[in-house]
C-alpha cells in the first residue's frame, strides 16, 4: 500500500504496472498492495488525494490513489528562504499532475515560525480605556518556579500601540457605556500614522455582546482596507481577558505573513491546473479552507503535529490499541499526545512561546528535542545541553555537507553507526561522517572521546523526550507502562525503543512510510468547525431553557460554517461538550455533553453532567462529589463533515528476511556491536521476528532494534517492537 518514489532526481513518469520501478539505480522493489477506500464526503472526491506536511527540515509529501488505495511518500528539504520553491519542486517529483487532484490538504509551521521567531507584521490593538496593559501584566504563575532568570515573553504589541476606545459592557452583555466611533477614527489615525500593517479589536467581555466589536471592524475594514483586522468575538467568545486579548493578537500578527504565503501557494498550485482549493490541517485535527485559514492563522499552529494524532486515532481504531502515546520526532521538536481509551485527549487552550491561546486543540506537548537539535557546552554550568536550538534543513546538521559547523544529534548518529551515510533519503542524500566528527569535536572538545561525547548527545535527547511523555502522562495521573508508543516522524524509528524503555513502555509501533505519517494523517482528517459561547449558568432544572436555547445557536453557528464550503447539512456530525466547574471554582474541565440531555425533560442533564464531570475531577485531581452543585461556563459544539479515510492493510514479502548488509553500531548498554545486521523493511514477511540488535530501513526510515527487543509486522504493515526483557 505504501511505496516511495525513486530516488532519482526530476519529475517522476507515470506510475507502471508491475512491481518495480526502473531507476537510475536500477530496479528498486515496491509494494502494490491495496486497501480499500470510501468516497469523500467533501464536496469534490474522485482521482488522487494530497497532504503535504511541511517541517522545520523537510516536506513531506502524501499522495493517495482513490482509486485502489495506494500510496506515495516523497520527502523535500524545507528551505526557509525558498520554502514556496521547494514546495512546489516536491509537486513536480509527483507521479500524477496536480490537475488530477481531487483534495489538497496542507499542514504548515508558517504561522508557527512567524510566532517563534517574532517576525510577525507590525500589529496595533484597539481595547477598552483602561486595560491596554492586560496584555503585558499577564498572570502571575510561572512556568517553571526554579528558573530564576525566567522572563515573560515581551507583548507583540508594544504599549503606544495599544489604542484604549470608549466603551463598556457588562459581563451578562449590557451596555454601560457607549462606543465612541469617533475616539476609534482618531485611535486608528495614530495607527496608521505609525505604520502599523495589522489590528486586533479586543473589548472586554465582547464574547457577551459583539455589537461594539463589530461597529469597530466595520468601520477600519472601511476605511482602511489595505490592514488585516482581527475581530475577538470573530476569534473566540470566551471569556478570560488576558487569553482572548493574547490569541487575538497573535492571529493579527501572523496574519499578513501567513495570508501572503497561502495566496503564494494557492497561486502557484492554480498555474499547475489544481482548481479546488487548497485545505489547511488545523490545530483542533480538522481542516479548513484556504480562505479560513487566512483570516483564522492562529488556527494553524499546531497543524503539522495534528496531523499524526489524527494518524494514530485511525491505527487505533484499526488495530485495537486503544491507549497510545504519539511520538513524532522531526527536525526540530519531538511532539507528544495520547490516544486515551480510543480518543484522542484535547484541550481547550494551550501556550506557546510563552504567550496563552485559545480555542480547542490536540493536548500536543513539544520540547526542542530533534534530529537537528544542536548540541553546545552550556556557558554557564559548563554541562552538555541538546537543543532547543535547531540547525534546521539549511545549513543542517554538519553531516549534511550544507555548511552546517555546529553539532547535532543526526551527527551523533552518524558517529554512532545508527544512520548509514550512504543511504540517508535512500542513497538520495549523502551524508558526511568526518564532518560530523569535526563539529563533535570542535565544538564540544577535541580532548574529550567522540564516541563519549555523541553518546552524551544522545541520551540528553533520549531523556529529553521521555521527560515530554511524563508531562501528559505520569504528572496527570497516567502510568506510561499502561500504553502502547507509537513513533514517527523522520526520526522516529531511531528513538523508538531507547525512549520506550527509559519509561518502562513494552510495545512500540512504527507504522509505514513513518517520516510521512503526520501527511498521512491529514488525509484520514475530517473538515470541522468549532463554535463557542461564555455564558456561566447553573445545572438546574430551571436553566434548562437557557442552556438549550445555547447549545442550539452553537450547532447552528458551527454548521453554518461547513455549509458554507459546501457539505449538505444532512450530511453533518454535531458533538457538544461544556467547561464545568464545582460551584465556587475558578478553572473548569472540558466533559462532554450527551446530545440526548439536550432533549426531553431535561433531567438526564441535570443529574447526568453533574457526574461525569465529577468523574473526570476525580480521574485528574484525586476526588470529586457526584452530587455536588456544578455550572457550566462555556458551551462547546463542534460539526464534523466525515471524510473517508484510507484504510491500511500489509505487504509482506513471500520467504523470510534476510540481511542486505552489516555494520557497526553503538549502544548505550552494550557499546559497539561490531556487525549488527540490516533488514529491508519490505523484505519482512508476515512470520518474520528479528531480534535485536538490528536495524530495519525503509526508503525515508531507519528503526533500531537494540538488545532485548524485537520487530515483526502486524497485519496493518506496522513494525512491532517488543521487549523480551524486563
Amino acid at each position: 500500500m505504501l511505496y516511495p518514489l525513486p530516488p532519482s532526481g526530476g519529475v517522476q513518469p507515470r506510475r507502471a504496472t508491475g512491481p518495480t520501478d526502473r531507476t537510475s539505480d536500477g530496479l528498486r522493489p515496491r509494494s502494490t498492495a491495496k486497501g480499500d477506500t470510501g468516497v469523500s464526503s467533501s464536496p469534490r472526491h474522485g482521482g488522487h488525494r494530497l497532504a503535504v506536511d511541511v517541517g522545520g527540515t523537510f516536506i513531506d509529501y502524501i499522495l493517495l490513489d482513490e482509486a485502489d488505495g495506494s500510496v506515495v511518500i516523497d520527502k523535500q528539504p524545507a528551505t526557509a528562504t525558498a520554502l514556496v520553491d521547494e514546495f512546489v519542486r516536491g509537486l513536480e517529483r509527483l507521479p500524477v499532475q496536480t490537475s488530477e487532484l481531487s483534495m489538497f490538504i496542507h499542514g504548515t509551521t508558517v504561522a508557527l515560525n512567524t510566532l517563534v521567531q517574532e517576525r510577525g507584521a507590525k500589529t496595533g490593538l484597539l481595547t477598552t480605556a483602561g486595560f491596554r496593559d492586560v496584555l503585558e501584566l499577564g498572570r502571575a504563575g510561572r512556568p517553571d518556579i526554579y528558573d530564576l532568570r525566567y522572563q515573560p515573553a515581551p507583548p507583540l504589541v508594544p504599549r503606544y500601540l495599544r489604542r484604549e476606545v470608549t466603551e463598556r459592557v457588562a459581563a451578562d452583555g449590557t451596555v454601560l457605556t457607549e462606543l465612541d466611533l469617533a475616539g476609534v477614527r482618531s485611535e486608528m489615525e495614530f495607527l496608521v500614522a505609525h505604520g502599523i500593517e495589522s489590528v486586533a479589536i479586543c473589548l472586554l467581555h465582547s464574547y457577551a455582546n459583539t455589537a461594539h466589536e463589530a461597529a469597530i471592524a466595520e468601520l477600519v475594514r472601511a476605511e482602511y482596507p489595505q490592514l488585516s483586522v482581527t475581530v475577538s468575538s470573530e476569534l473566540v467568545r470566551e471569556w478570560r481577558e488576558y487569553e482572548r486579548t493574547s490569541t487575538s493578537v497573535i492571529n493579527a500578527y501572523t496574519q499578513p505573513l501567513f495570508g501572503a504565503y497561502a495566496k503564494t501557494i494557492d497561486t502557484r498550485v492554480r498555474e499547475k491546473g489544481y482548481e479546488h482549493g487548497i485545505a489547511f490541517m488545523r490545530s483542533n485535527g480538522g481542516v479548513m479552507t484556504i480562505a479560513a485559514a487566512g483570516g483564522r492563522p492562529v488556527e494553524t499552529l499546531g497543524s503539522g503535529p495534528s496531523g499524526g494524532v489524527i494518524g494514530a486515532h485511525a491505527l487505533s481504531d484499526r488495530t485495537g490499541y486503544r491507549n497510545i502515546v504519539c511520538a513524532d520526532v522531526g527536525g526540530t521538536t519531538y511532539d507528544v499526545a495520547l490516544i486515551q481509551d480510543g480518543e484522542i485527549v484535547e484541550r481547550s487552550n494551550t501556550d506557546i512561546a510563552g504567550r496563552p491561546v485559545m480555542g480547542s486543540v490536540i493536548d500536543i506537548v513539544s520540547v526542542g528535542a530533534g534530529g537537528g537539535s544542536i548540541a553546545v557546552i552550556d556557558a554557564i554550568s559548563g554541562s552538555l545541553r541538546v537543543g532547543p536550538e535547531s540547525a534546521g534543513a539549511s545549513p543542517g546538521p554538519a553531516a549534511f555537507g550544507n555548511g552546517g559547523e555546529l553539532p547535532t544529534v543526526t551527527d551523533a548518529q552518524v558517529v554512532l553507526g545508527l544512520l548509514d551515510p550512504d543511504r540517508f533519503l535512500g542513497g538520495r542524500m549523502k551524508l558526511d561522517r568526518a564532518k560530523a566528527e569535526t563539529a563533535i569535536a570542535k565544538h564540544l572538545g577535541e580532548d574529550r572521546d567522540l564516541v563519549h561525547l555523541a553518546g552524551g548527545i544522545l541520551t540528553i535527547a533520549q531523556t529529553n523526550m521521555a521527560n515530554a511523555i511524563r508531562v501528559i502522562t505520569t504528572e496527570r495521573g497516567l502510568d506510561p507502562r499502561e500504553f502502547a508508543m507509537l513513533s514517527f516522524g523522520g526520526g522516529g524509528g531511531l528513538f523508538a525503543a531507547g525512549v520506550a524503555e527509559e519509561l518502562g513502555v513494552t510495545t512500540v509501533l512504527v507504522p509505514q512510510a513513518a517520516a510521512g505519517f503526520s501527511a498521512w494523517g491529514m488525509l484520514t482528517a475530517d473538515y470541522r468547525e468549532d463554535a463557542t459561547l461564555t455564558s456561566v449558568v447553573d445545572v438546574a432544572t430551571e436553566s434548562l431553557p437557557v442552556i438549550r436555547e445555547s447549545f442550539a445557536k452553537l450547532a447552528e453557528e458551527a454548521q453554518d460554517a461547513l455549509a458554507a464550503y459546501g457539505f449538505e447539512r444532512d450530511a453533518l456530525q454535531v458533538a457538544y461538550s461544556a467547561d464545568v466547574r464545582f460551584l465556587g471554582q475558578d478553572h473548569t474541565i472540558t466533559t462532554p455533553v450527551d446530545p440526548a440531555w439536550l432533549t426531553g425533560s431535561g433531567d438526564d442533564l441535570v443529574a447526568g453532567l453533574p457526574i461525569a464531570f465529577a468523574g473526570r475531577h476525580k480521574q485528574r485531581y484525586g476526588h470529586g462529589e457526584a452530587g455536588a452543585p456544578v455550572q457550566i461556563v462555556t458551551a462547546r459544539c463542534r460539526a464534523v463533515a466525515p471524510v473517508t479515510s484510507p484504510k491500511t492493510v500489509g505487504k509482506f514479502a513471500d520467504g523470510a528476511a534476510t540481511p542486505v548488509s552489516t555494520r557497526p553500531i553503538w549502544f548505550p548498554a552494550t557499546g559497539w556491536v561490531e556487525e549488527v545486521p540490516v533488514y529491508e523493511r519490505t523484505e519482512m514477511s508476515a512470520t518474520d521476528r528479528l531480534a535485536g540488535p538490528c536495524v530495519v530501513d525503509e526508503w525515508t526510515t531507519t528503526v533500531i532494534v537494540p538488545p532485548t527487543w524485537t520487530a515483526a509486522l502486524d497485519e496493518f504493515g506496522n513494525l512491532v517492537l517488543t521487549r523480551t526483557e524486563a
